[in-house]
């Protein structure tokens, strides 16, 4: 039963009155409790409680605070439960928007902390949840550089559970840094470890999502589809957010296969049989309760992207991107070349890099295909007419034609002086030549089958 004091505090909490309840936890924190294991568990109570007061009202700094006068607080609790408070306190910082920064700082003065105190297990979670905060950042040799240090520690203490936490973050920031190959080892790796042990659920649906976004890249959307459908269904059972990024990745892969139809139909048929299974599954994202949990702009955003690659429409395609979008961010059309020509503009479509970088492929592969159905039925072209029928601005469209010419798309000259694109019929190989070489190449076995012969008969 909790005190009158406890009581007071929370009924000022639910009134709405900041000032009474934040005056009241800092009184029953202030209490000694010694080794009163009611006293401590109110205290603990009062922690969790003002900690969720001051983010609620989004008091960053007065949280911070918090969590370095707690410390003394939680000198009578047992070891594994002041980790399970700090790492509790920090986690609040979470839900706030534009505290990174902060929730880095305050995790490694906990850091140094725990590593004067000599709380080993403490400083080793602790650090793990910083390297988690760095690859939200984006500082992802930071990260890399804690993970080799925490790798090392971690196999020669044989801690399983998190040494899978560990080397699935080494896989999400190889990947981050374009080294997929030490990405798909890591991966590897987490698996080894974590078939020793029992993998929490959404542990092993963080691993299904890594293995189908590292399928993705191979261009292997079938399977990395079927690895997100196991991924979704871990995250959905426990109510995780992430469930939605895992659906956009699913309606991804039926962009990617040519399979747009799918992303707007109750059901698909798969090319083989093992496939089938899915067929269930997807009629009740699209269709069941899945559909009306996650329905929202996100969904609606690949589903336009879906029907512009559908209809073969660069327009309609630039078009959803503009649809949706929430910021003023970048402009829609940017320098062709750059990876990042869509950060910031859509939060729907550009927040995620993993979206952002096959999108960007999908815009120069549609951007092709205009092009060429453009420009085929001209042997000269002005390039200013190009642009205005694909809808793009003269530079960029002068831009790609080079491109395409230097991959050999098709064969042509741009006449800058001129403003002109000139095509040439695809040049035909002389076949003389390699019918010249074939003849040497028989004249020489038979010149020398005649030299064995004329030496065995001296």
């Amino acid at each position: 039963m909790a005190s009158a004091l406890l009581q007071e505090a929370q009924a000022a909490t639910k009134a709405d009155n900041l000032v009474k309840a934040e005056n009241l936890y800092k009184e029953i924190l202030s209490k000694s409790a010694g080794i009163n294991e009611k006293a401590l568990a109110e205290q603990e109570t009062a922690l969790y409680e003002l900690g969720a007061l001051y983010r609620d009202h989004k008091k960053i700094k007065e949280l911070e605070n918090l969590i370095h006068t707690s410390r003394t607080v939680m000198s009578g609790l047992g070891k594994s439960k002041v980790a399970k408070i700090i790492r509790a306190l920090i986690d609040l910082f979470s839900t706030v928007p534009d505290t990174i920064d902060t929730q880095i700082a305050v995790t490694k003065d906990c850091i140094a902390w725990a590593i004067s105190e000599r709380r080993n297990f403490l400083r080793q979670s602790l650090e793990t949840r910083l390297v988690s905060l760095y690859i939200e950042r984006g500082s992802y040799f930071d990260a890399l550089n804690l993970i080799n240090t925490l790798l090392k520690e971690l196999k020669r203490l044989d801690d399983k559970m998190v040494l899978v936490e560990v080397q699935l973050f080494e896989s999400r920031v190889c990947h981050a840094l374009r080294n997929i190959p030490k990405s798909k080892a890591a991966l590897t790796s987490a698996r080894t470890s974590a078939n020793a042990i029992y993998c929490p659920t959404l542990m092993q649906a963080g691993l299904d999502m890594q293995s189908g976004i590292l399928h993705a890249e191979d261009k292997d959307y079938k399977t990395a589809f079927s690895y997100f459908v196991e991924a979704l269904d871990g995250y959905s059972s426990q109510e995780d957010p992430r469930a939605i990024s895992v659906l956009k990745y699913m309606l991804l892969c039926k962009i990617m296969l040519n399979l747009t139809e799918d992303v707007h139909c109750k059901y698909f048929l798969g090319e083989v049989d093992d496939l089938r299974m899915l067929a269930d599954i997807w009629a009740a994202i699209l269709t069941g309760k899945m559909a009306q949990k996650y329905a929202g702009r996100d969904i609606e955003a690949m589903k336009a992207v879906a029907s512009a690659h559908a209809n073969r429409s660069l327009k309609e395609f630039e078009e959803a991107l503009e649809t949706y979008k929430t910021g003023t961010g970048l402009k829609c059309r940017q320098r062709l070349g750059e990876r990042t020509k869509y950060a910031n503009r859509t939060t729907e479509l550009s927040s995620d890099t993993i979206i952002r970088s096959h999108f960007s492929a999908l815009y120069d592969t549609l951007l092709e295909q205009n092009l060429v159905r453009v420009i085929e039925p001209f042997s000269c072209v002005e390039i200013s007419h190009v642009a205005e029928v694909v809808g793009l601005d003269t530079r960029q469209v002068e831009g790609k034609l080079s491109q395409m010419i230097l991959d050999k798309v098709f064969y042509g000259v741009l006449d800058q002086g001129n403003g002109w694109l000139i095509v040439f019929d695809e040049p035909r190989q002389d076949a003389t030549y390699d019918a010249a070489l074939d003849t040497i190449r028989h004249m020489t076995t038979v010149v020398d089958l005649l030299y064995e012969k004329a030496s065995k008969l001296n």
